[in-house]
């Protein structure tokens, strides 16, 4: 069975359902292995700030702004510790801080704390005990509000709510937190699998970026061997001409005759949104002949699960992009089936 990209338009619609299945059989479902990135903490590590933290604060029998404060200092890893104890996202934990501190700490800030926790954490040995630089201060006022709410506990609730803190370490305040240690539960365990999320969750968000990244260093060092001169955008450029800019521009922005999105997602929501971005380029580029404006061929380079669940997307992207798709099984395709080949070094003939 030919593949879609080797195909004409008028082939393709005439055996369009099985070149989606083609498509398919393509796709590589890598949701089982992630990148480790620089951000990964493994247990041990995890573990060694947790002891720090329970060390501390005397088995958490001396929950305080300062005992907690005594501990980030020794391991900046406890923010990440006292974090899951709550088991709040950075963002959430500076909106409980902003309603409890003076000290503003925005979202951005919030992030880049854990971030640092999460690939620095001796980022807090230089603060002094009084954390009166802007970072200490940040920390302090987290730290402040967690010791409050871990102190209070779940409150009472209604039949159709339930509190976020009616958890088995925090729902009766510190004498919860205090039970899960005394009864020798694999606590730190039981946190570190928290701080993971949804199996991973966490990390996998982290390093979202970083397995999309697969695609686009396969596609990168395609065009680099052919020679082909391209422009990579960087994430969220604005570039003239596009409403939002495709990965890869050749020859550049200002005359482009190929755009190349890459992504690889197991999850559909994300592919339904890569799938209306692709059909929207190729609309674009009608639109600029339309105008009496040169066209550019739009390539998609797509991988993971998430594109395979909705049929009727990857009908429309075939058609609409004259079958140019690729999977990184495909790739080494890509150049010698498309407008690419006008670029290579070894070309003849006019681009």
């Amino acid at each position: 069975m030919h593949k879609a990209f080797e195909l004409t338009s008028a082939e393709i619609t005439r055996h369009l359902d099985d070149l989606v299945d083609a498509v398919y059989a393509d796709l590589t479902s890598s949701f089982l292995v992630m990148p480790r990135g620089n951000g990964f903490v493994d247990y041990p590590r995890f573990q060694t700030a947790y002891e720090c933290l329970k060390s501390r604060t005397s088995a958490f029998r001396k929950i305080s702004p300062d005992t907690v404060w005594q501990a980030l200092i020794q391991d900046g890893m406890v923010l990440l510790v006292i974090r899951t104890i709550l088991g709040v996202s950075p963002p959430e934990w500076a909106d409980l801080a902003a309603k409890d501190s003076d000290v503003i700490v925005n979202q951005g800030a919030a992030r880049s704390l854990d971030q640092k926790a999460r690939t620095q954490p001796d980022f807090t040995t230089g603060l002094s005990a009084r954390g009166d630089s802007l970072m200490g201060k940040r920390l302090k006022a987290l730290i402040a509000v967690a010791c409050k709410y871990l102190k209070a506990g779940a409150p009472g609730e209604s039949t159709d709510t339930i509190h976020r803190l009616n958890k088995v370490d925090t729902a009766d305040g510190l004498s919860s937190l205090q039970r899960c240690v005394d009864i020798n539960t694999p606590y730190a365990v039981l946190l570190y699998e928290r701080y993971l999320g949804r199996p991973f969750a966490s990390h996998r968000d982290t390093v979202s970026e970083l397995i999309g990244d697969v695609m686009e260093s396969a596609v990168e060092a395609n065009l680099a061997a052919s020679r082909i001169s391209y422009r990579k955008t960087k994430r969220a450029e604005r570039v003239p001409g596009f409403d939002q800019a495709p990965d890869f521009i050749i020859p550049d922005e200002l005359s482009p005759k190929v755009v190349i999105e890459a992504k690889i997602t197991n999850d559909d929501g994300t592919a339904r949104d890569k799938f209306t971005r692709l059909i929207h380029l190729a609309e674009l580029s009608k639109q600029r002949i339309a105008k009496g404006k040169p066209g550019f061929q739009v390539i998609a380079c797509i991988d993971g699960r998430g594109f395979g669940i909705r049929r009727e997307d990857m009908r429309r992207l075939l058609l609409s992009l004259s079958g140019k798709v690729f999977t990184l099984k495909t790739l080494n395709s890509m150049i010698e089936n498309s407008d690419l080949k006008k670029f290579t070094a070894n070309h003849i003939g006019p681009s």
